[in-house]
């Protein structure tokens, strides 16, 4: 990590963000509402991965949003796309050294829950992880404990303002509930669906959760939005495509954008 953080500090010198912000699938739009400083794409950071998937652009932005210093993730990383787990979570440990004191995570999801619709936004309060822990092997216990606590993976101060928040968005209809993470690439199954539903998931995706672990693991405050894109509901479960899941996720961004500018800017009138 040292020359990655090297490099991006020859291009930013002593710019410390603090919220980190990582953009899911089709949500990359918060990008134009940010005052951008430097722009860094990926290809060019050593030793970084690069998004794969078409709708993840690949730069790191720094900027104000909501007149506070932030770094955006304009395209994450997943494990379908073949990288290991130590790579999905590098990003997290340099936003850390960078000086991040909170991290904000967006992604698309399908709903397990039979009260949710497409375009529903829902605040992660919990989540359970089907994926490879991304703490396996060495412990660098300079960036956290070998066996971090996870009572609150979702910071609760910021879940309450969140609430508070997004009760007062015109038009947004939003729950609060549990993401379970899973491989893909392949979208899950009618049993697979009910399954999930069974053991606890309202929504399900395919990121997020390696980088909420990596976060908490180094004490970062947390917390994630889903916008559901696609139902694995009984009875209303079709073939959908990316173009579909992205299409969707356009469309409720403007008001997941809306929350997350709320809350950065509300966080900091509390402070």
């Amino acid at each position: 990590m040292k020359d990655t953080l090297e490099y991006i500090e020859s291009k930013i010198g002593n710019y410390q963000p603090e919220w980190g912000i990582i953009l899911g699938t089709g949500l990359g739009r918060l990008v134009d509402e940010i005052e951008i400083d430097y722009v860094l794409e990926y290809a060019d950071i050593p030793h970084f991965p690069l998004s794969t998937v078409e709708s993840h652009k690949g730069r790191f932005i720094f900027g104000r949003l909501s007149a506070q210093k932030v770094v955006a993730m304009q395209g994450r990383f997943h494990f379908y796309e073949g990288y290991s787990m130590q790579q999905i979570i590098l990003p997290v440990r340099v936003m850390k050294a960078l000086g991040i004191q909170r991290l904000i995570v967006s992604n698309a999801s399908g709903g397990l829950n039979p009260d949710y619709e497409v375009g529903d936004l829902m605040i992660v309060n919990d989540h359970i992880n089907m994926l490879p822990n991304p703490l396996i092997g060495y412990n660098d216990n300079s960036l956290g404990p070998r066996f971090p606590d996870m009572s609150q993976p979702y910071d609760s101060h910021l879940l309450a303002l969140a609430v508070e928040i997004a009760e007062k968005i015109d038009k947004l209809r939003f729950h609060l509930g549990c993401y379970v993470a899973v491989s893909g690439p392949s979208l899950e199954t009618p049993a697979e669906y009910r399954y999930l539903r069974i053991i606890g998931g309202d929504a399900v995706g395919m990121s997020t959760v390696p980088e909420i672990i990596a976060a908490r693991h180094a004490s970062i405050p947390c917390f994630a939005v889903s916008i559901i894109t696609d139902l694995g509901v009984e009875g209303k479960i079709k073939e959908v495509s990316i173009n579909d899941i992205v299409a969707a996720a356009n469309a409720t961004e403007p008001q997941m954008t809306a929350l997350i500018k709320e809350l950065i800017h509300q966080f900091h009138l509390m402070q």
